[in-house]
């Protein structure tokens, strides 16, 4: 095995530029990585070039290898299914895995006479056909409803061999009574008959319900011939039935036969892929995938590895595969399509939401499950998205309020650790600016609140957000530097049309995924300080409104207006109680202005 950086550069060097997968080592000899490859040569070269764009985990990785495997294959695509199974195989530390958190429920066609059709979430080889999985129960039970509705299947557990139905004195149970099922078990329903209607449900589940109506519209029509006009009502019950679920369930054109659709969405630690069946304009089958992030793999390597997983867990692939990009790989018998317009885009927006969906859902239970987990993911994107130097454990968002001027006001809100610390939300009465001058009254207050913090020696934040755009930006940087903080305390803008990000040095806006952590937490902050100063200017305006009333009365000062509020909470209460009521509190001449006051409004 190479004992350094210099020998394993030397085994790179002797690599082909065939396509092939290589593997990388430790020094215990265990696999830790496993990658495919157009170039050998090539594509391990870059893993030893300049560690600069590399991230914490690549570097980690490379610093572990002790050895260079490689495997020569005549095409990429060759390459690629190596991979996929030596990744199956071996389960490499470093590379992407599927995360299966629990194991998604089938329906299943029991292999055995007179077959029985329920839910399970194994699947045992004995002959036996599974539809599915299905991510989302209530599809799942959708499904099994309109089944048990339009068919009279059995549920109970009775082996109804040839043999056995003869042999045996088996009695009706209440699903044959409330003719629920034709009583198989006794020899009431011929096993042609009873196929008949499990391969319609094949049908059905397959996405194949327009052969299903034409099977049940035949039927119909043989009834009323034949003047069973009872037979006949039903068939037209199971008519309307199927017509509903397909109302329900069509989401596209019924001239897209048979195509697969699948999406993709990341964040810094997984990808999660959706993936739809739709078949004659149906969609008949979701399913998500959790990946573990691998090491310098592009988002086409993992929605490839999401197809592989699906062709591997579900069967062949459709002909036609909608996806949001091609590719570089080629499947066998596949075309790959990224629609632009019409159906299929609407087909792959729908995956797109699911994929959304289900990555809010996991990045849910993780804050549920495991906060200190959660945190550490939130500080780590945040981190990385802003080009922070540390953590930014305590943040402090400010914002102006003022309403055409009047009673100009700021607050500042406090996230500790991503959640709120309201012992440490401010609020400020503009103090030196005349005048809805926001650039001003923002620089005012952060000088005041830095000031302050400074002179307490009391902790500071790792990050400021301001509410606006580059101005308000500015602005802050200069308080900053002024103070001797700006190489302490990192600040960046937030400007609430378009949700753009300013960083300090940068002209242009940073555009971040407004689902993503860091986005979405400084949105709320963003918010959660308008909240806070309109409610503090509102009050604001209310207390000036009941002093100049209330002062406006002769004999009512601010002693007489405190001791009023007190007793009768507000201004409409002290103006509808007696003068009795009023002298006891602010004495009887007072208490006739005030009344006398009222008289004069209220005539």
């Amino acid at each position: 095995m190479p004992k350094n950086i210099g020998d394993l550069k030397n085994a790179v060097a002797a690599l082909p530029l065939q396509s092939g997968v290589y593997r990388f080592l430790d020094k215990s000899g265990t696999v830790i990585y496993v990658g495919k490859a157009k170039s050998l040569k090539k594509r391990v070269a870059q893993y030893f070039q300049s560690q600069r764009n590399k991230d914490g985990k690549t570097l980690v990785m490379v610093g572990k290898i002790a050895a260079i495997e490689h495997t020569v294959v005549d095409s990429e695509a060759d390459a690629f299914l190596l991979e996929n199974n030596l990744i199956k195989e071996l389960r490499p530390k470093y590379n992407i895995l599927l995360k299966d958190g629990k194991t998604y429920p089938w329906i299943c066609i029991k292999n055995e006479p007179f077959s029985r059709v329920f839910s399970t979430r194994q699947r045992i080889k004995d002959g036996s056909k599974y539809f599915g999985p299905y991510t989302s129960g209530t599809l799942m039970y959708i499904f099994l409803d309109l089944i048990t509705q339009l068919f009279r299947l059995r549920n109970c557990n009775l082996s109804l061999s040839n043999e056995s139905i003869t042999l045996s004195k088996n009695k009706v149970c209440l699903q044959y009574h409330l003719k629920k099922c034709k009583g198989p078990c006794i020899g009431a329903q011929s096993r042609e008959e009873y196929q008949e209607q499990i391969d319609a449900v094949e049908d059905i589940l397959s996405g194949k319900s327009r052969k299903v109506k034409r099977w049940i519209e035949e039927k119909m029509q043989k009834a009323s011939d034949e003047l069973r006009f009872e037979d006949a009502q039903n068939y037209k019950k199971q008519l309307i039935l199927l017509e509903q679920y397909q109302s329900k369930s069509v989401i596209v054109s019924p001239s897209i036969t048979n195509v697969d659709v699948f999406s993709i969405e990341q964040d810094d630690f997984e990808s999660f892929v959706n993936y739809l069946r739709v078949v004659e304009g149906m969609v008949v089958q979701s399913y998500n995938m959790e990946l573990k992030m691998g090491i310098m793999e592009t988002k086409e390597d993992q929605l490839l590895f999401g197809i592989e997983q699906v062709r591997n867990h579900l069967g062949p692939l459709a002909p036609e595969i909608i996806v949001p990009f091609v590719p570089e790989q080629v499947i066998s018998g596949c075309r790959f399509h990224v629609p632009q317009r019409g159906d299929k885009l609407h087909l792959l927006e729908m995956s797109t939401r699911n994929a959304k969906a289900f990555k809010m859902e996991k990045i849910k239970r993780i804050e549920q499950t495991d906060p200190d987990k959660s945190l550490n993911r939130l500080m780590q994107t945040i981190q990385k998205d802003l080009k922070l130097s540390v953590y930014p454990l305590y943040i402090e968002c400010f914002d102006n309020s003022n309403i055409q001027g009047s009673n100009p006001v700021a607050v500042c809100v406090a996230y500790k650790k991503g959640k709120q610390s309201k012992r440490d939300y401010r609020k400020y009465h503009i103090k030196t600016v005349t005048g809805p001058d926001d650039y001003s009254s923002m620089e005012e207050v952060l000088r005041r609140r830095y000031s302050r913090l400074l002179s307490e020696e009391a902790p500071l934040p790792q990050l400021i957000v301001v509410d606006g755009g580059k101005g308000q930006l500015g602005i802050g940087v200069k308080v900053l530097e002024g103070l001797g903080l700006a190489q302490k305390i990192a600040i960046v803008a937030l400007a609430e049309r378009l949700e753009n990000l300013y960083l300090p040095g940068d002209p242009d806006p940073l555009f971040l995924d407004k689902n993503g952590l860091t986005l979405r937490l400084l949105m709320q902050m963003r918010d959660e300080a308008h909240r806070f100063g309109i409610g503090f200017h509102r009050d604001l305006r209310s207390k000036r409104q009941i002093d100049s009333r209330l002062r406006q009365i002769p004999g009512i000062g601010p002693e007489r207006e405190a001791k009023l509020l007190r007793r009768f909470k507000s201004v409409k209460a002290i103006f509808a109680a007696s003068v009795e009521e009023l002298a006891k509190v602010v004495g009887a001449s007072a208490a006739q202005q005030i009344k006398q006051e009222t008289s004069v409004h209220n005539p």
